[in-house]
């Protein structure tokens, strides 16, 4: 019981809504994908580049914010990524252009990275004993996955009676009072006195020089593209290439009538799919190499998505695909934030991870934009698949040797 009552601490519990709300808010942006395209005549290319823009900036913002949480305070940079996070959602709501979508995406992009996983799983490490660290991490990243269970189809029924542009508005609403959670959010620093006395310069000289750190930054490319492409595109894709829903059959009784509505549902079964991967995952971390865990995961991805290519898209093929890829969707995230914590520590965690996520989000940035891309210029996502299924099997050989020992700092 000591050790269950460790683990769900409040900041824990903080960090959890924080990240449910920010994921909530990000994972339905592919539903908006068709409406704003609709409304302005725009090119499928247009607002996905904007989603670009913003995986983009996320991933450059992750290590600022990282690093700002670590010198003036993660409850600071929380307070400024959600007002930036805000901004953004207000400002896209009266964009008419689609420059002006993008520009506005670079603000959205730097608001999940002060409220997302670089500043609050810092943060979650730090207030976890060592023992609970990988489950600390994978249950905040786990509520990610909640986020987007209830983003997606919460967007598409907001759509069903007002426009996007207030759906808009209510999202940064909701975005806003996170604030008023983070009295609750006072993290310990849980450091040796060895991490402490070292400054940041010297542990980046350490982890550039470590060949480890590259291979973990080229393997989370693949990560961000599969997710970044399947979070912007799969309700789009869903809804006019999948099979017909049939009319007697029981996604028809449960209210899935249309494939747009099997769309939004899609991105809620890979976030219902995955609290329980990612839970898996954590536990997994904490009794396994977690190289070879990531090497498999990456494997079963890249398995998962030719399947899916290969065979009739239907609506049962939709629903047993994204249940086995949300299942694997962010269970990449506690190990490989487990994995930068053991080598190199918990001081200076978030700028690491940070930079570790940047490779995530040009992933995500190149899965979003080639998607809209290709879709224009080939009138399907076919060559999107097949790039995502080579790259996912990249990243589960480079994982492979990755010498998974501590640095001298840590081991002192």
């Amino acid at each position: 019981m000591p050790q269950y009552t460790r683990l769900l601490n409040p900041i824990l519990i903080v960090g959890c809504i924080i990240i449910t709300v920010s994921f909530a808010v990000r994972a339905s942006f592919g539903v908006f994908q068709i409406p704003i395209a609709d409304e302005f005549g725009w090119l499928r290319t247009d607002f996905s580049m904007a989603i670009a823009i913003q995986n983009l900036a996320w991933g450059i913002g992750q290590p600022i914010f990282g690093a700002i949480a670590e010198k003036a305070g993660d409850r600071r940079a929380i307070v400024l990524g959600a007002l930036t996070y805000a901004a953004g959602m207000v400002l896209s709501a009266w964009s008419v252009t689609p420059f002006e979508h993008q520009m506005y995406a670079w603000l959205v992009g730097f608001g999940i990275a002060g409220t997302g996983f670089g500043v609050v799983l810092a943060v979650v490490g730090r207030a976890s004993s060592d023992e609970n660290r990988s489950m600390s991490l994978a249950i905040v990243t786990a509520a990610g996955s909640f986020g987007q269970v209830l983003g997606a189809p919460t967007a598409e029924w907001m759509l069903s009676f007002m426009p996007w542009q207030q759906v808009f508005i209510v999202f940064a609403i909701a975005i806003l009072a996170l604030v008023l959670t983070l009295p609750f959010m006072r993290a310990p620093q849980a450091a040796s006195k060895a991490e402490i006395e070292e400054s940041m310069g010297e542990i980046l000289t350490k982890a550039f020089r470590d060949p480890s750190y590259t291979l973990i930054f080229l393997g989370f490319f693949s990560c961000g593209y599969q997710l970044g492409f399947i979070t912007a595109h799969f309700p789009a894709f869903v809804t006019e290439m999948c099979g017909p829903i049939d009319p007697g059959g029981m996604l028809h009784s449960i209210g899935i009538t249309t494939t747009s509505a099997l769309g939004a549902v899609s991105i809620s079964l890979i976030g219902m799919a995955n609290i329980a991967g990612t839970l898996l995952a954590g536990w997994a971390g904490n009794h396994f190499p977690k190289k070879y865990l990531l090497a498999t995961v990456y494997t079963l991805r890249t398995l998962a998505a030719a399947a899916f290519i290969v065979f009739p898209i239907t609506p049962l093929s939709v629903i047993v695909f994204s249940l086995v890829m949300g299942s694997l969707w962010l269970a990449t995230v506690p190990l490989t934030s487990g994995l930068v914590a053991h080598l190199y520590g918990l001081r200076y965690m978030g700028t690491l991870y940070g930079i570790i996520f940047l490779s995530h989000q040009i992933g995500s940035f190149l899965g979003v934009w080639l998607g809209g891309r290709m879709y224009d210029q080939y009138g399907d996502y076919t060559m999107v698949w097949w790039i995502g299924v080579a790259i996912g099997a990249f990243s589960a050989i480079v994982h492979l040797p990755i010498r998974e020992n501590r640095t001298e700092t840590v081991a002192a």
